[in-house]
Order: structure tokens, then C-alpha cells, then sequence
């Protein structure tokens, strides 16, 4: 019969949402190139705007096209073949966030192996031309760190603790472990007494609030400046595009929340909540290297802020 379908293959229908997200993406960065080359400063050029403007519809088209994969799964489309796809499409996709970082590890290393001769005084940067070779030593002399066993080591055991609640649904989901009377604190938001599902997926999402809020709290104390400093910088952007992938990772977990709350998962079919589960495990573990290498052996030795 002409037209029948005999493969595990999903065709996708014509769908707008591909060339819509790629000129989004384009004025997203055409305008952040505008506004960081003065757009911002002394010759308004639009550049903000319009970053702004890229960012904004780049958003919708995220919503509205994972929207469709959404129902596309509702309806039975994805298949053992599509859904295998999907996780080697989800590992590739970490895979290159793992290289990301791999820059900004590399960045902080070679700032701390190979360190200016720079002295810092009164919250400001100065050069160092005699003893140089004295000088030059990471952290950058006369400058507090943070310390690793306070804030740092919080967020570390936060997160680590959400990477076993995000497991604990992820199995409650495998064996099903769904419903059961709602009494209690659980019941008042709807959650059954044997909903593991829910329970560790809200768990890990309060968690994941709790730890941006800490960072956030910890950027405000922070005894070093973001601004002509390396060691400023390389912690900020390292640390700082770690907070963004939390965040990204939240919303990621609220939106698999909402959607176990509708029924969308089943033991067989939850991809979405596996590459949830997947790109917090990641969050998780790029945290213990930036633990590890930034807090306690970038700031070895270094008189403690507080």
C-alpha cells in the first residue's frame, strides 16, 4: 500500500520551528556583538535591543519545539529507535558541554601554572616590576580567597544530595513506584505516600534552588573583583557558567516535574526525565573538579577572607 509505514523510523511533518530558532540564534549574537562593542557605552547602536529581541524568540521557539517532541511522545511516535537516537543526540550534547568546560579549566590552569607578577592592594590590581619573579604567584599576593570548607563545601554536599534524589525518582520511576494516599505535607501539593517519583524530583529542585542561592549570597561576599584581575576572572566564569547549568538544570527538572504531575512518564517511555537526570548528573560532577581544583587547590596557602 503506497504510503505505509514500515520502518521504527519517525518522519517528522514540515515544522517551522528549525529556521525560526536559527535566525533567532543569529540576532541573539549579531546583537551581543553590537552591545558589547560599545552599544552599551557611548554609541547606542541598537545592539541590546536586539539581543534581547533574539534571546526572546529564541526562547519561544524552545518552548514551542520541544512542545511538539512533547506531543510527538504522547502520541506514540517515538519508538525504541527514535528514543535511542534521542540519548546518543543527549551524549553528544554533554559531551561538547564537557569540552566547554574543558576551556575554562584550561584558562584557570594556565593563569595558576604560569602566574603574573601582580600584586593586589586595597582592592586593586598593580603591577610588579622589580622582583617579579617573587611576585608572581597564585592567588595573586596581598589577596584573600574564599574559604573552600564553608559556602563551597554547602553547596558541594547540596548537590551531591540532589544527585541521589534525582536518582531515587529516576528508580521510583523505573519500578513504577507511583500514586498512594496524599496525606500530609506530600498531599497538600499532591503527592502520594508512595510517589517516589514526585518526591525526589521536588527534593532535587529545591536543592537546586537552595545551591544558586547560596552562590548567589557567596558572589556578593566574595573578597576578590571580577574586573582586571585573572584570578577574578577565571573563577567568576568558571563557577559562574557552572550556576548557569544549575539553573538551566532546574528548569529542566521543573518542567519533568509538571509533566509527571500530568502522567507523561511511564517505566518504558521517559526520556525527557532521563536526560534530565543525565545533564544533572553532569552538573554534578563538573561541581567536585571546580571543588577540588578552584576553591581548594587554587586557593592553597592563601590568607582566608573571613
Amino acid at each position: 500500500m503506497a504510503g505505509a509505514k514500515n520502518h521504527d523510523y519517525h518522519i517528522l511533518p514540515p515544522d517551522p520551528w528549525p529556521i525560526i530558532s536559527s535566525f533567532s540564534a543569529l540576532a541573539m549574537a549579531a546583537g551581543g556583538i553590537m552591545w558589547m562593542h560599545g552599544g552599551h557605552v557611548d554609541k547606542p547602536n541598537g545592539g541590546g535591543w536586539l539581543f534581547l529581541a533574539g534571546l526572546s524568540a529564541v526562547l519561544f521557539s524552545m518552548f514551542c519545539w520541544w512542545r511538539n517532541v512533547i506531543r510527538e511522545g504522547r502520541a506514540g511516535d517515538h519508538t525504541p529507535v527514535v528514543q535511542l537516537h534521542f540519548r546518543y543526540g543527549m551524549i553528544l550534547f554533554i559531551a561538547s558541554e564537557v569540552m566547554f568546560f574543558v576551556g575554562w579549566f584550561w584558562a584557570y590552569f594556565d593563569f595558576a601554572l604560569f602566574p603574573d607578577a601582580i600584586v593586589f592592594v586595597d582592592g586593586a590590581v598593580e603591577r610588579v616590576t622589580e622582583g617579579a619573579a617573587l611576585a608572581a604567584q597564585w592567588p595573586p599576593k596581598g589577596m584573600e580567597v574564599i574559604n573552600a570548607f564553608e559556602l563551597p563545601l554547602l553547596n558541594t554536599l547540596i548537590l551531591l544530595l540532589s544527585g541521589t534524589t534525582v536518582t531515587w525518582a529516576h528508580h521510583a520511576l523505573i519500578h513504577n513506584q507511583r500514586g498512594g494516599e496524599k496525606r500530609g505535607l506530600w498531599g497538600m501539593i499532591g503527592v502520594g505516600d508512595r510517589d517516589g517519583v514526585l518526591k525526589g524530583l521536588w527534593l532535587t529542585v529545591v536543592l537546586g534552588l537552595i545551591f544558586s542561592a547560596v552562590q548567589a549570597y557567596e558572589y556578593m561576599h566574595a573578597p576578590f573583583p571580577f574586573k582586571g584581575l585573572n584570578y577574578g576572572a577565571a573563577f567568576f566564569m568558571a563557577t559562574g557558567f557552572h550556576g548557569f547549568h544549575v539553573v538551566v538544570g532546574t528548569i529542566f527538572l521543573i518542567v519533568c516535574l509538571i509533566r509527571a504531575y500530568k502522567g507523561d512518564f511511564t517505566p518504558k517511555a521517559h526520556f525527557g526525565f532521563e536526560a534530565a537526570a543525565w545533564y544533572w548528573h553532569f552538573v554534578d560532577v563538573v561541581w567536585l573538579f571546580l571543588f577540588v581544583s578552584i576553591y581548594i587547590w587554587g586557593g592553597w596557602g592563601a590568607p582566608v577572607h573571613g
